[in-house]
């Protein structure tokens, strides 16, 4: 059974930094990619950046240049290092894991989310 847990949030003043870690557990299978998504109160759940098994990343627009995500593939973890955080930034923070295996393409594994206050 595939179990992922975030970790690292918290309450930071803005300009501070934070570094959010994700544990996947149960993977029997390939990841493909691993990324971070934010939901803040009374918004949708966004893309904020992902890696692939290959090293290639994406991030938002948003948190360019302030966040980077990296991986141990090896303990199937991701962490986002999160820098000059601002207000606008505090959310709950949910990790994604995205794999599978030749002809089968897992589902979608979420942790329960870890999360981010920004004070101004």
């Amino acid at each position: 059974q595939v179990h992922i847990v975030e970790s690292g949030g918290g309450l930071v003043q803005s300009g501070g930094s934070l570094r959010l870690s994700c544990v996947a557990s149960g993977i029997t299978f390939r990841i493909y990619d691993m990324g971070w998504y934010r939901q803040a109160s009374g918004k949708t759940r966004e893309l904020v950046a992902r890696i692939s098994d290959s090293g290639s990343v994406y991030y938002a627009d948003s948190v360019k240049g302030r966040f980077t995500i990296s991986t141990d593939n090896a303990k199937n973890m991701v962490s986002l290092q999160m820098s000059s955080l601002q207000p606008e930034d505090t959310a709950i923070y949910y990790c994604d894991i995205n794999g599978g295996t030749p002809g089968w393409r897992a589902p979608n594994y979420w942790g329960q989310g870890t999360e981010v206050t920004v004070s101004s």
